[in-house]
């Protein structure tokens, strides 16, 4: 993007509220946009928004959803009644979404976002592209618009011509409900805040020592017994399938796709200790409400144990239309290496015989991975090089970059520090393709920041932990990179918008809020 655009979208000021004044349609304050767009053209004046103005898309049902979407964003904010029509022109005055068989440049994702003084014009080649473009537009709108009866006049958009596209195809958060389990609605509240700032994939830890999460009809002491408590002994809790089709569903319509977890062959007491006959000595552990990790691992020479994953796997794929089951395969030091190896080499077999690929954190690059298999990079770059030799793409995942259950900084009560402090500023001021010497933009499927639960309880606490920097890997995974000075100037006008949405964020000394 150019320099001098960057710099106008960093410097313009931030106005809450619009009036319908005859100054504020000559000028409106822009909004910062997280992430920054490729192309921004920005012209003097505004689209006033009226009572009476509609939302019209071109007639394709795939962008229905979207323009339910934003009727449904905006009308708590005013009584103005956003009606969706279908209509097959483009219409002066209102709202206007279309899908575009010539605009395939813009890929799956991308979009044009043309507004003037008559009219918002919405075009994208694939329907996540309206929906990413719908973000923009809710950006672009005050803060306050994030409240309930707020307008009941003119609301202003800046007249603008933006044409964007994301660098990365997979931009996600991971959220760990085994170490402390957070129920439907605080995963739903979770992907709105993916929803925001255009990430597309949330990633949820769902089996650990701690707690198994998701029911397993053929084996159910995995959630009766090993779903029963969490961290510090607390009562834990599962999703039931038909809760877990929910959030798949909130994720899908949001054009979220949800990347479930079984954590194996390590991270497995709370199986083991629902089904002794997994272990080797077919003795059950008692069930593990601590912290340490490494000390579990399946009976990787049973058959039975296969049977097991055979089953979970089926179950989960199922409930999981998107493309990949994560299978773990971290901190497996209770399993000698070659029956690690052995192991993974298998449930690689057992994740592709049910229509999906696997995705493993980087100790499983080690094992004879497909092509189509992905590895998770957080801690060995030589794991992450071997991954590359074998054909499989990576995402990047550093804990020491991208890790939200770290601290901030020493005075910070929540989080750990095993792998340093995460400033936002350090957590924002990397590129993922120069992160390392031997991988490139093309070894890469995209950046996911992980949050671990060790000692995140409830929602508050994920919401400190997580804002302000999920939006910084937000931009990291649409933009690729970008320049700190700047950024760090676009944030206050989220914070703003964090207050209005009730968000418990970090007001971090890095920035000026």
């Amino acid at each position: 993007m150019n320099t001098s655009i960057k710099s106008a979208l960093c410097v313009l000021a931030i106005c809450l509220l619009f009036s319908c004044t005859d100054e504020s349609k000559k000028n409106v304050a822009l909004q910062p946009l997280i992430p920054q767009p490729d192309n921004v053209t920005l012209d003097s004046g505004s689209f006033i928004l009226k009572s009476g103005s509609k939302i019209y898309f071109d007639g394709n049902q795939e962008i229905k959803g979207s323009a339910d979407y934003l009727s449904n964003l905006l009308n708590p904010a005013t009584d103005f009644d956003f009606e969706v029509i279908q209509s097959g022109s483009i219409k002066n005055k209102h709202f206007n979404l279309r899908l575009s068989p010539d605009k395939s440049d813009l890929g799956d994702e991308g979009y044009e976002l043309e507004i003037t003084r008559k009219r918002v014009v919405l075009t994208a080649y694939r329907s996540a592209g309206i929906f990413r473009g719908i973000q923009t537009i809710r950006q672009l709108l005050p803060p306050s618009i994030e409240q309930q009866g707020q307008y009941n006049e003119g609301l202003a958009l800046p007249v603008i011509a933006i044409q964007d596209t994301p660098k990365y195809s997979y931009r996600g958060a991971m959220l760990d409900v085994s170490r402390h389990f957070f129920d439907v609605d605080e995963v739903k509240r979770y992907i709105d805040f993916l929803t925001l700032y255009k990430m597309n994939r949330l990633h949820l830890h769902l089996a650990d020592d701690q707690g198994w999460r998701i029911e397993i009809k053929s084996w159910p002491n995995l959630t009766a017994h090993g779903g029963s408590t969490e961290v510090g002994g607390g009562t834990g809790g599962f999703y039931t399938q038909e809760q877990y089709k929910e959030i798949v569903q909130y994720a899908s319509d949001r054009y979220i796709t949800i990347i479930p977890e079984i954590d194996m062959p390590g991270h497995t007491n709370a199986a083991l200790a629902s089904y002794p006959e997994l272990n080797c000595d077919g003795k059950a552990p008692e069930l593990y409400t601590g912290t340490r990790v490494g000390f579990s691992s399946l009976c990787v020479d049973k058959e039975l144990t296969y049977e097991f994953i055979d089953d979970v796997i089926r179950e989960v794929a199922a409930l999981t239309p998107g493309p990949y089951i994560h299978i773990g395969g971290d901190e497996s030091h209770a399993t000698e290496k070659a029956d690690y190896l052995k192991f993974v080499n298998r449930v690689q077999g057992i994740v592709r015989s049910h229509g999906k690929e696997m995705i493993g954190w980087d100790e499983t690059a080690q094992a004879n991975l497909t092509s189509t298999s992905v590895t998770q990079l957080w801690a060995n770059k030589e794991f992450a090089l071997q991954a590359i030799s074998k054909g499989a793409k990576l995402i990047m995942s550093p804990a020491s970059r991208t890790y939200m259950d770290l601290k901030y900084d020493s005075t910070t009560v929540l989080g750990l520090t095993w792998a340093g402090y995460i400033e936002v500023d350090h957590g924002y001021s990397w590129d993922p393709a120069q992160y390392m010497e031997g991988v490139n933009e093309d070894n890469i499927l995209g950046i996911e920041a992980p949050l671990w639960s060790e000692t995140v309880t409830n929602m508050d606490e994920i919401e400190y932990m997580v804002f302000p920097r999920m939006p910084g890997y937000a931009e990291l995974g649409w933009s690729g990179s970008g320049e700190w000075e700047a950024y760090r100037k676009r944030l206050p006008g989220h914070g703003v918008r964090w207050e209005v949405m009730d968000i418990d964020f970090y007001r971090s000394p890095k920035v000026d809020w």
